[in-house]
């Protein structure tokens, strides 16, 4: 199938129904990763069929894993224990997974062999010091073109336990650590500037392995032996914030997202949306492998401008591009500040949205660390996403709320999180059709 170029979105209409998105793709990575070096089989249910968990499947493949999808959404590994991996005679192919390289960048160079991970132009471009630099301090050698891809890991490297201190808060970074530590003598332990994601530490608990966390700090013992068991990707609460602010902003919606994904390091796009004014309740909550989750059921509400909370920076991240628009259409304006990290993301997510908010008529005054965005009526126009699929899906909700079409250019990397999207999108209400 021929990838779509681009879009043309909006005016939109009323969204109504229930909505599954795909499942969350940072549960899905982790899953393979440590499914395939714990000892026995691990069944993935709801695992994200998109290009980015895709290649990390592929990957270790290349790493003597056997892997079977019997059908979509599910995934056996077969795992090999801590040591059983096999080198690659080929580069490792992450693709534009930057959750994969950094991880595998820590799962690797505890290995007994040299790995080589490479990724398309948009991940090659990616800041990879950030994660070469602790990882180095437990023993750990990797070359890198001038802190980015392609990274060479050496293997037989001896690792060290350590306290590492991360200056950047970032789960992807914690998470090399933590997989380098269980390659390492001794205890590693992660302390992080602000708490992020806990994903890799809940799961490494699931699979048995001997880690500790709380909010902020992380320990896990070297030399572990995993146990391979069964994990449920709960739906992907990244893909649902789409959603979550479209039937928002779109006046007479009322949609019921089924079984997202809750994790309390992951949801502070929902409680920003609460505070400038959304009517978002969460509905029959339970736990599916570890991971709390909920129905969301979201009608719409006008909102108000805030100032967003610095605390609540690392836990929404991935949301930045969709707050952007439900700011542009609030009233008043929105401040955001402490998000430096949104403009080494697969776009300068701060300077792509503040373009493409300016082309559809919304006043944006950009910050180094995030930006002021005064809300207003959104026209229509042509803006590019830049390969950025958050970027392109955020775009695709801004259109329902313009005065005119909006052509958005470049969304073929939709895929690599969402695949589907445009499919689903139509489904509830979205105007949203092939350019």
């Amino acid at each position: 199938m021929t990838p779509v170029a681009g879009w043309i979105a909006g005016p939109g209409s009323a969204l109504q129904g229930e909505v599954i998105v795909p499942g969350d793709k940072s549960v899905s990575h982790r899953a393979i990763m440590l499914g395939a070096i714990a000892e026995g089989v691990t069944r993935i249910v709801g695992f994200l069929e998109g290009e980015d968990t895709r290649a990390t499947a592929a990957i270790f493949r290349q790493l003597g894993v056997h892997i079977e999808a019997p059908s979509d959404g599910v995934r056996i590994v077969h795992g090999v224990g801590l040591h059983g991996l096999q080198a690659s005679q080929e580069p490792l192919d992450c693709g534009n997974a930057g959750t994969a390289m950094r991880l595998l960048t820590g799962l690797l160079a505890g290995q007994a062999f040299d790995s080589t991970l490479v990724g398309d132009a948009s991940l090659s471009q990616r800041p990879m010091r950030r994660v070469i630099d602790p990882l180095a301090a437990l023993g750990a050698h990797i070359d890198s073109n001038d802190g980015r891809a392609p990274l060479r890991i050496h293997g037989d490297q001896p690792l060290r336990g350590s306290h590492i201190d991360l200056v950047v808060a970032s789960a992807q970074l914690k998470s090399a650590v933590l997989l380098a530590g269980l390659y390492a003598d001794g205890e590693t332990r992660v302390s992080e500037s602000h708490p992020t994601r806990d994903y890799t530490e809940r799961m490494l608990t699931a699979f048995g392995a001997p880690c500790e966390f709380a909010p902020g700090v992380a320990t896990i013992r070297g030399d572990a032996t995993l146990h391979g068991t069964e994990v449920h990707v709960p739906a992907d609460f990244s893909s649902a914030a789409f959603f979550l602010a479209a039937a928002t902003l779109v006046p007479g919606s009322d949609l019921v997202l089924r079984q997202v994904g809750m994790n309390p390091r992951r949801t502070g796009l929902l409680h920003v949306l609460r505070m400038m004014g959304a009517n978002i309740v969460e509905e029959t909550a339970s736990v599916q492998g570890g991971e709390p989750v909920c129905d969301l059921r979201v009608r719409h509400a006008p909102l108000h401008g805030i100032e967003v909370p610095v605390e609540l920076v690392p836990d929404m991240i991935d949301e930045f591009p969709v707050l952007f628009v439900a700011a542009a259409c609030a009233q008043g304006t929105t401040s955001v500040r402490g998000a430096a990290e949104l403009r080494v993301k697969e776009s300068d997510r701060i300077a792509v949205m503040a373009a493409g908010l300016r082309t559809l008529g919304i006043r944006v005054d950009e910050t180094p660390d995030g930006a002021t965005i005064h809300g207003g009526k959104l026209h229509g126009g042509a803006v590019e996403s830049h390969g950025d699929h958050r970027i392109a899906m955020a775009f695709a909700v801004a259109a329902q709320l313009a005065d005119g079409e909006v052509s958005i250019g470049d969304v073929a990397n939709v895929a690599t999180s969402f695949p589907g999207f445009d499919d689903l999108a139509r489904d509830t209400g979205f105007a949203l059709r092939d350019a």
